[in-house]
């Protein structure tokens, strides 16, 4: 009925409320309040309903968010979907518990659900920590200053905790108290979100314009991107195309006289000691030395039957410096996770089989730095372990040439920032 017909489109206003405040249209001021409409469908409801309707905002939320995930497979987008719309679902359950209650309580409580659930899936089942709330923020940097201490969870809570207050102060409106007894109330619920609001901005623009950035061992450095379609990337016929490519401009990125010229993720297309594609590291080599500059370059690996995505440090004399093998790979990505009962799923999906990194590589140029490949970038505990030995910065390598020119390399980057700061 025309219940229901409301419940859903207020579902559905949340849902797109909070796709509208990640990249790429960046209205991050929705997120605030994305959760209010949401609340409204759920109030007075059953666990079970307000599980559904939860549910059901998770999946829309889902689908526009990682729809690129296609590019790769649909099964995979469809699977991932309604797991990551459970943690929606459950969310809903235990919120709508709460939202029932007058206890002033809920402010802390409702945050805290979502950040718990969040907290899980970034790590449960290999973890997922995409598209997190606080992520919507990342350009908000007074905002975000406060992930140092509390991490992207942080940012999460406080965004969480507005959605409740905004949602008390609008629900108020509708009540038949005074208006001297609305005025209390919102108040009440207003005071502690405004003052904690304040503080993140005060400690925000505090660190931004006290931070003291030292000289002593500043590193030019050139990030080029060759912009390789991934239908071509692995292709015999393209090998000396891509090899040119990178040759090419990296020369013209050298008339800048860098230090450091950055290759992206896998750039080189061939496998490392890999005795049929010597003649392509040969090339690279030379270029180092031709160039008189040091490269890091994303290659592939292979000792004995083990591959490895890595990260090479090569220096102007041509010579490999150091090397760092990937720590963290993509499940059902790079390896397949209890092959034993997931092993059908090389027939579905094109699922490399890599070996895992052992070691937390610092380079040194003498400026000490790390590299993260790809969605390393989304456990923090791998940057602040690098940084912990010694990092300067950090070099994030990543090909997201596999979902073509979508939303997924800008949603990749809201990472990134998180991890700078």
């Amino acid at each position: 009925g025309a219940g229901t017909f409301k419940e859903l489109f207020l579902c559905l206003l949340s849902a797109i409320l909070l796709v509208l405040s990640f990249p790429r249209s960046n209205f991050e001021f929705f997120a605030w309040f994305g959760f209010t409409p949401l609340f409204f469908a759920i109030w007075n409801k059953s666990k079970a309903k307000a599980f559904l309707l939860f549910y059901f905002t998770g999946i829309i939320f889902w689908l526009i968010t990682i729809y690129w995930l296609v590019h790769v497979t649909l099964v995979g987008l469809i699977v991932l979907v309604l797991y990551l719309a459970l943690y929606f679902g459950i969310s809903g359950f235990i919120i709508s518990h709460f939202l029932g209650l007058t206890s002033y309580f809920r402010l802390f409580l409702i945050p805290s659900i979502w950040v718990i659930l969040e907290y899980l899936r970034s790590y449960l089942f290999t973890g997922f920590g995409w598209a997190l709330l606080g992520y919507s923020q990342y350009l908000n940097l007074p905002i975000i200053q406060i992930a140092d201490i509390a991490g992207v969870w942080g940012v999460s809570f406080l965004v969480m905790m507005i959605n409740v207050a905004v949602y008390k102060v609008l629900s108020i409106g509708y009540s038949v108290l005074s208006n001297e007894q609305k005025a209390k109330i919102i108040f009440k619920y207003c005071i502690l979100p405004a003052a904690l609001l304040l503080l993140s901005l005060s400690y925000g623009f505090y660190n931004l314009h006290n931070t003291q950035y030292t000289t002593r061992n500043t590193l030019k450095v050139s990030v080029i991107q060759g912009n390789i379609s991934q239908e071509l990337k692995w292709q015999e016929y393209s090998e000396s195309f891509i090899l040119d490519r990178y040759i090419k401009i990296s020369q013209e990125a050298s008339l800048d006289k860098p230090d450091l010229i950055i290759w992206p993720e896998a750039a080189a297309p061939g496998f490392l000691f890999e005795r049929q594609d010597s003649w392509i590291f040969q090339h690279i080599f030379n270029l180092a030395r031709d160039l008189k500059t040091n490269l890091l370059i994303g290659t592939v690996v292979k000792e004995n039957s083990d591959y490895f995505n890595s990260a090479l440090l090569i220096d102007s004399d041509g010579k490999i410096i150091k090397r760092y093998d990937k720590l963290r790979l993509v499940p059902f990505g790079e390896y397949i996770p209890l092959k034993k009962i997931f092993g059908f799923l090389e027939t579905v999906v094109p699922i490399g089989d890599f070996t895992k990194g052992r070691e937390y590589t610092i380079f040194s140029l003498p400026t000490k730095f790390s590299v993260l490949i790809c969605f390393e970038d989304l456990f923090p505990e791998l940057s602040r372990r690098f940084v912990k030995k010694g990092a300067d910065f950090l070099v994030n390598i990543t090909n997201d040439a596999w979902f073509k020119q979508t939303s997924a390399a800008y949603q990749h980057l809201c990472t990134c920032v998180f991890r700078a700061v």
